[in-house]
Formats: structure tokens, sequence, C-alpha cells
């Protein structure tokens, strides 16, 4: 499983980068997804393979939306050993691949495809578990008992709150300007889920902003006022670029505990890699690379 790794300058990073020499033994796994070319999948699964010293390779393929089918059969044919699913391809790989996990199925949304030995494709989703690692591992928080108040309703959404009802939260409160989305949001979470408004966040001692609010065009704004926020909050926000939104910047200014969504991505990406590899992940070299991407030092 040995590989051979040149280190040579990124263009896309103007950073140190290590590149496989790569043969007709070389496993390959990719990124499929519209516009794909801002995809940090790439850099945090080579860092890994490297690090691992490993004969894989992740390439990033841009797939138009409605040509997922096409895409699956290609990874089918030339033997891709996985694939990460990005935005507009999720769910419509939900409804292509030949067997789901338990999770895809119940967010009908597939970010990650495992080729099994038998060549069926193997859907499953990794953002939850990504989010619950992130939370647990680089923030030392365990949602467990706790209040928790969801701003969104989409896709990173619907993971995020499927993850806390499952790991025991107490009550996961979905805020949405759609209440019928929020509602099916909600539902993910079980029992503990239901439909709320600003007034809740007073109690909650969790808050995750799971809206694109705060990044791009949208990155000077914040989905909440800051006057709801107090010492109380631990306040996660999964924009992950800018590294510190004006949301968290507010949090910390109350008083609140603050995360990122950097380490959900590069957790979600850990899950991934176990999937199609079978080895534990090298966690602090993906969050190196994603840094290294972004221009970010980490200081």
């Amino acid at each position: 499983m040995s590989a051979t790794w040149k280190r040579r300058v990124a263009p896309a990073c103007s950073a140190d980068a290590l590149v496989p020499e790569l043969s007709g033994r070389t496993s390959v796994v990719g990124v499929i997804g519209s516009p794909i070319i801002h995809s940090l999948s790439p850099a945090l699964h080579n860092a890994a393979f490297a690090a691992l010293g490993i004969d894989w390779c992740c390439l990033a393929f841009e797939v138009a939306d409605g040509d997922a089918a096409r895409a699956l059969g290609g990874m089918a044919s030339l033997g891709i050993r996985g694939l990460s699913v990005t935005m507009p391809h999720k769910t419509a790989v939900a409804g292509l691949v030949d067997d789901s996990t338990p999770v895809a199925l119940a967010l009908d949304a597939v970010n990650c495809v495992i080729r099994q030995p038998d060549g069926r494709l193997l859907g499953h989703n990794t953002d939850g578990a990504g989010f619950l690692d992130s939370l647990r591992h680089d923030a030392g928080i365990d949602p467990h008992g706790m209040q928790v108040v969801v701003v969104g309703a989409g896709g990173a959404a619907r993971a995020v709150v499927h993850a806390l009802g499952t790991a025991g939260a107490a009550s996961v409160v979905v805020i949405n300007r759609d209440g019928e989305r929020a509602a099916r949001a909600a539902a993910l979470a079980g029992g503990c889920g239901r439909v709320g408004t600003l007034t809740d966040i007073e109690a909650a001692g969790l808050i995750v902003n799971a809206t694109p609010v705060g990044m791009g065009p949208g990155a000077t704004e914040s989905p909440l006022p800051a006057d709801v926020l107090h010492a109380g909050h631990v306040v996660v926000d999964l924009v992950y670029h800018p590294a510190e939104t004006n949301l968290l910047k507010a949090a910390a200014a109350a008083g609140a505990i603050t995360l990122g969504g950097l380490g959900m991505l590069v957790h979600q990406a850990a899950h991934a890699f176990t999937r199609w590899t079978g080895l534990d992940a090298p966690v602090e070299a993906m969050r190196t690379a994603a840094r290294a991407a972004l221009g970010d030092t980490g200081t």
C-alpha cells in the first residue's frame, strides 16, 4: 500500500503540497459537484494519503446538474474506489446508489459513495457524524442532554438535526422562515425535535448556524441579532470561510464559547476516508491541508 510522494508548489494555494507518483496500481477517489473548482476535498484527502504513505489519489470532477447518473456509471466502469458528493447532487445520488446506510436513507442525501468489493455502490452521509466529532473533539462538548437551536432547514441543517437527535439532545429546535421546511427538518430529531422562534435561543445551551449567511456575498451579515446571545451559549457556525464570521464575533463578545465550521468539514471528510480505505484518518494532517488551502495559518 506504500506510495512515493513528491513535494511541489500547488498552484491553488501557494504552499508546498505532496502529490503522488501515479501508476496503474493507484487507487482513485474523487469529488463530484458543480461548481467544483473551489472544493477542498482533493487537498484534504491527498494530504491524508500522503501522511499515511498509501497509493491513493483524489481528483475533482465537474459534473453538471442532472448528470449524476452518468458520473456514477463512470465511477463503476473506471474502478474509482469512492466519491465525495457535493451540491447539487446529494439527493440525486441518494436515488441512484445500489445500497444506502440508514443515515443516508433518513436524510435522503448522500455525500459519500463507497464502491464495495462486489462492485455495488453504497451511499452514506458523513455530515452529521462530522459535526458531532467536531463538537466533541475540537470543542470538548457532548450534546447529550443539551437544549439546541438549529438555524436553517437545508441539507446541512437536516444532517445536524438528525445527528443531534441520535446523540441524545434534550431538545432540537429548528428556526427557519419556511415553516414546512422547518417541520420536516425538526422531525429528523425524533421526539425531541420541534419548530421554534428566536425566543427559544435564550434557554438554549447550543446554537448552530446551518445557513450560508456569513459567507460569500453575505459575509458582512449574521443570521442572528447579537442581543440574543449570552455567555451561557455554545455557538457553532458551519460556515468555515471566513474562519471567524460576524456571528462568531458577536458570540465571543457576549462571552459565549464559539466554534467555526472547518472542523465539521475535516471530520466529515475523515469519515469518508475511513469508509474508503478502512484506515483511521490522519485528522490533523487533513486540518492543516484545509487551512493551507484557505490561506489560514491557524495562528
